[in-house]
């Protein structure tokens, strides 16, 4: 994310953790917003050189110019 703008995608409903919720990679930080409640949390911080991010399952993948994060939304950590 080399322009400061963010990242995005969408968890599909019954695909597993996360449906209907946005995720959102800004500022170097992983954000999920849920549309219904309005609420938005903080998933991970510190990412760096974001380039894509996408959800499969209860996987968040973000590819980074150097890495690529797997965030499992299940255990809300690394993996």
């Amino acid at each position: 994310m080399m322009d400061g703008s963010k990242l995005t995608c969408t968890g599909i409903v019954g695909d597993g953790c996360g449906g209907g919720r946005e995720f959102i990679v800004a500022c170097n930080i992983l954000t999920a917003y849920d549309p219904q409640t309005k609420e938005e949390i903080v998933l991970l911080k510190n990412i760096t050189d974001a380039r894509s991010i996408s959800k499969s399952g209860c996987i968040v993948t973000i590819e980074c110019k150097d890495e690529i994060i797997k965030f499992n939304l299940s255990l809300l950590k690394k993996v």
